[in-house]
């Protein structure tokens, strides 16, 4: 199952890598415009937000819809041919797409902490790293028109329901029990303290994602050294996923308010030495605190706390990766517009409130358990 789980975390994030990379850089080429190009990309998000509300009206996410949302992926994939000349029926492909990845990867985080466990997750999911620098480094050399991206997009997906078949018909062999459903005592919302922090420590990603090129390109660090400290953090990451099984066998709340704190010191450091290369390099190195570990522990801590473990990775990556990522986007954005040297400096402050409500969380539970 590790072999089967790795491949699929290869390919899957090999088509994040094309779609957020490239397939901007390919509408741009067919002559939509910035505003054309949000409104498209804001799709993917908003649906990944608005899946999980639909299962927790009685849906239920197993190995059928698993197999399903592989074909809407793929078809999805087929259509960018057909629709990327029109509008609203790229923005339906998009849509289409969201769906299919956004039901895809919470099953499969599912299955992998089932099946091979927080302490070797780490082990398998760098694989989804891996594939995401390296279709980026080929892809570069290779994209000289629209349908070259198309090709590797179609490609990659199918790929990735070819090896997500196999993970589905395997892991149905041990979880073939109907998955028990969250009582009436077991309100996720109620554990709105624990959200909140998780979404905002996402929401403070939006400045790094979206302009971390633009921000020290403006302070007069060479593009190629930019990327550099791109790549540096994605080795770091990959390192961390190796050996984090370590961390995991501590308390995996304590993981998160440290992780969060980590997260608001890399963004401090943004904000005070923009052009200070040994200290960007450190604050780089710190992506392996601030995604890998936090990622990790978060699903780990999630499927540990909830009888509807499926739904609460699908929660976790609507509101966290779904909404935190739009949210994310527009504040940066806001920021970056009318008060651009205080871009980093509002991250490091959204990821000290998140650890403030996951501290007021670990509270809550403590209190709890002592009556």
């Amino acid at each position: 199952m590790s072999f089967l789980l790795s491949v699929f975390y290869f390919f899957y994030f090999a088509i994040v890598g094309v779609y957020i990379i490239f397939i901007p850089k390919v509408l741009a080429m067919s002559g939509y415009s910035g505003v054309e190009i949000g409104v498209i990309f804001a799709a993917s998000p908003l649906v990944r937000f608005f899946l999980p509300f639909a299962f927790m009206k009685g849906f239920e996410l197993n190995a059928k819809v698993f197999n399903i949302a592989l074909f809407v992926m793929l078809g999805s994939a087929f259509s960018f041919y057909l629709s990327l000349e029109h509008f609203y029926k790229l923005l339906l492909s998009n849509i289409g797409l969201g769906i299919g990845l956004g039901l895809i990867l919470p099953y499969v985080e599912f299955v992998a902490l089932k099946e091979i466990g927080k302490e070797n997750y780490g082990k398998v999911r760098l694989f989804g790293s891996v594939g995401f620098v390296l279709v980026a480094l080929v892809l570069v050399k290779f994209l000289s028109s629209s349908q070259v991206a198309l090709n590797f997009l179609l490609f990659l997906t199918f790929c990735t329901a070819f090896i997500s078949f196999f993970v589905a018909k395997k892991a149905n062999i041990h979880t073939r029990e109907r998955e028990e459903e969250c009582s009436s005592k077991e309100n996720i919302f109620q554990d709105y303290k624990l959200w909140i922090g998780l979404t905002l420590m996402q929401v403070s990603f939006g400045s790094f994602y979206n302009f971390f090129t633009i921000y020290e390109t403006a302070h007069g660090i060479s593009l190629d050294m930019t990327i550099y400290l791109w790549s540096f953090g994605v080795l770091c990451e990959i390192v961390m996923l190796y050996f984090q099984g370590g961390f995991l066998q501590q308390n995996l709340l304590n993981i998160l308010k440290l992780t969060t704190l980590i997260s608001s010191l890399r963004w401090g450091l943004l904000f005070v030495f923009p052009e200070n290369l040994p200290l960007l390099f450190f604050s780089q190195s710190l992506h392996a605190f601030s995604f890998a570990l936090f990622h990790t522990a978060a699903i780990s801590y999630l499927h540990k706390i909830y009888k509807n473990k499926t739904l609460a990775q699908q929660l976790f990556s609507g509101l966290t990766y779904g909404l935190g990522g739009l949210l994310g986007a527009l504040f940066a954005g806001y920021i970056y517009e009318y008060f651009q040297t205080y871009l980093f400096l509002s991250s490091a402050l959204l990821a000290l409130i998140s650890s403030g409500f996951l501290e007021l969380w670990s509270r809550d539970k403590a209190s709890k358990k002592r009556l």
